[in-house]
């Protein structure tokens, strides 16, 4: 299932008139390393005033190898929110962002277990064509679209030791 996360387009601390100028490979690693940078680290990344420098920014943070570090196919499903089970945590906060809850797992094997949860709302609309489409997004706190949402679901993850072990999807009320 490709899951757009468009919730990005939507970050308070970010102007999205410098947002929008990123082409779509940089508004990809954008994205993805958002979750590695402080405030001040995005206001300074988007003041910049080419890729050149953008890109240069990121590798002089030593933030770069955190996304490019994986092959481009994963890449690809980072950015697309296919979040599978064996990813690790670092995998699954570059795609979905910060978890709305997460707390200890008790009773594993594992040294470390945690339980994240993520929220979603899930929009459909048939465009001109007559064709279906579905958007899922990244559900945000003050969120001015869930009132529009066809459904809304969260995700459950069980990370044992920094790599999903488990994901179970749960419906719940707009």
């Amino acid at each position: 299932m490709n899951i757009w996360l468009l919730s990005a387009w939507f970050l308070a601390c970010s102007p999205l008139r410098l947002q929008k100028r990123l082409d779509d490979q940089e508004f990809d690693h954008w994205y993805a390393l958002r979750v590695y940078m402080t405030d001040e680290q995005k206001k300074s990344y988007l003041k910049k005033k080419t890729r050149e420098e953008r890109d240069a920014y990121l590798q002089s943070e030593n933030l770069w190898d955190n996304f490019y570090k994986y092959e481009e196919r994963i890449r690809d499903k980072i950015v697309d929110g296919e979040v599978q089970i064996g990813w690790t945590l670092d995998m699954l906060q570059m795609s979905w962002g910060r978890p709305y809850d997460q707390q200890m797992a008790i009773g594993r094997q594992a040294v470390r277990s945690v339980k994240y949860v993520y929220k979603f709302e899930l929009h459909e609309k048939t465009n001109k064509e007559g064709q279906l489409q579905q958007n899922i997004l990244l559900w945000e706190p003050n969120s001015k679209t869930v009132y529009k949402a066809n459904k809304c679901f969260k995700q459950e993850i069980i990370v044992d030791d920094d790599v999903i072990a488990e994901m179970e999807q749960k419906d719940m009320p707009c």
